[in-house]
């Protein structure tokens, strides 16, 4: 029987968003284990703002709303306060009544600074770490590295010779302006981007084109392929292994044992493998028919946690692909490596915590 449709809307409802979220909804395990981490972050919440003044929007909801542009692949903040206009699953994330006015775009331009100072983003990043760690989702020992290129928020336009003054003449079209750059030799070291001179052009490789990018870095564990640190660098192309080796240090000083590391053929190169090994960690790296035959990595290749190690790397790949097409790493939408460092930690805990609610309904059921 086709049913008829009823054009008077009711005037008054008793109802909140939490009920039109489904219960068995993953949102509401991401929203459980976000919010008992930002608890741990209360006291930083409260030495970042002054006693008194006008309220601000809690920075708990400025940090879900990030959260929540990385899983539903928002374009942009000012699309997601347009939404959150009329969202109900968004609502219910952030704890806000159908009536509460949604935010200005502004807001998270006007917050950013003052949670880059206090490095709001890597606190609460390793507080989801940490919360993998205490469910056994992590492991302690065997690790995997691997780097990608970000593209940065810059045009090629923008890469303009060092000291050069700008033109009295005005740009023929202010938004997008004629230049004409064939045969004039560009590099890092006489050229920089006017819009963000922190970002150098890098290639993926030969035959690629050259954009301007920063990289980025993440150390992966092997049991689950959970995210335990990342790093986001100048495209100067030494940058991979200068940052495994930081992030390999940076994991003792967190408690953390690790023997094995796991990387590419790029990681075999000069004489990273060698540290790694003075570090007390085995160079599980991928070999090129290149290497030197004296390389610490070919100690390796014939031992079984070797073969282990080269499977499993691959899944590193994974968090890139997650990031870039659903988070909006590939491109990012912010200026200086400080703020997409910043946002880089906020993607790569939005994709632990999706992990995380699968792992742990998979061991409870």
């Amino acid at each position: 029987m086709r049913g008829e449709q009823d054009s008077q809307v009711e005037l008054l409802t008793t109802t909140s968003p939490g009920k039109r979220v489904p219960a068995t909804h993953p949102i509401r395990e991401i929203k459980r284990l976000a919010d008992e981490a930002l608890a741990k972050l209360d006291s930083t919440f409260d030495a970042m703002y002054s006693a008194i003044g006008r309220p601000s929007i809690p920075p708990e909801r400025l940090l879900k709303g990030q959260l929540l542009i990385a899983l539903y692949s928002v374009r942009s903040e000012r699309q997601f306060c347009e939404r959150l206009d009329y969202d109900l699953l968004f609502r219910f994330f952030l704890d806000m009544n159908l009536d509460d006015p949604s935010w200005d775009a502004t807001v998270f331009t006007k917050n950013r600074d003052r949670l880059v100072q206090h490095e709001v983003a890597r606190q609460f990043f390793e507080e989801v770490v940490r919360q993998a760690k205490k469910a056994g989702l992590v492991s302690a020992e065997h690790f995997t590295v691997d780097g990608t290129l970000i593209e940065a928020w810059a045009s090629l336009k923008s890469f303009r010779k060092k000291g050069e003054k700008p033109e009295d003449r005005p740009p023929d079209d202010r938004g997008n302006p004629t230049v004409n750059f064939h045969g004039e030799r560009r590099s890092n070291e006489t050229h920089e981007s006017t819009t963000d001179p922190e970002a150098k052009l890098a290639r993926k490789g030969n035959g690629k084109e050259s954009k301007l990018s920063y990289s980025g870095h993440v150390l992966m564990e092997n049991r689950n392929g959970l995210c335990v640190d990342l790093r986001v660098a100048p495209a100067t192309g030494y940058a991979e292994r200068d940052e495994a080796l930081e992030m390999l240090r940076r994991l003792r000083r967190r408690g953390y044992d690790p023997k094995t590391l796991g990387g590419d053929k790029g990681y075999c190169l000069g004489d990273f493998p060698q540290k790694v090994l003075d570090l007390g960690i085995k160079p599980h790296l991928a070999v090129p028919d290149n290497a030197p035959a004296r390389s610490p990595a070919r100690r390796f290749v014939r031992s079984e946690g070797y073969k282990v190690s080269q499977v499993i790397r691959k899944r590193v790949e994974e968090i890139f692909g997650w990031g870039k097409s659903v988070a909006g790493l590939r491109r990012t939408k912010l200026k200086g490596r400080r703020k997409t460092w910043d946002g880089s930690y906020l993607i790569m805990a939005a994709y632990n915590l999706t992990r995380m609610i699968r792992l742990l309904r998979t061991a409870t059921a």
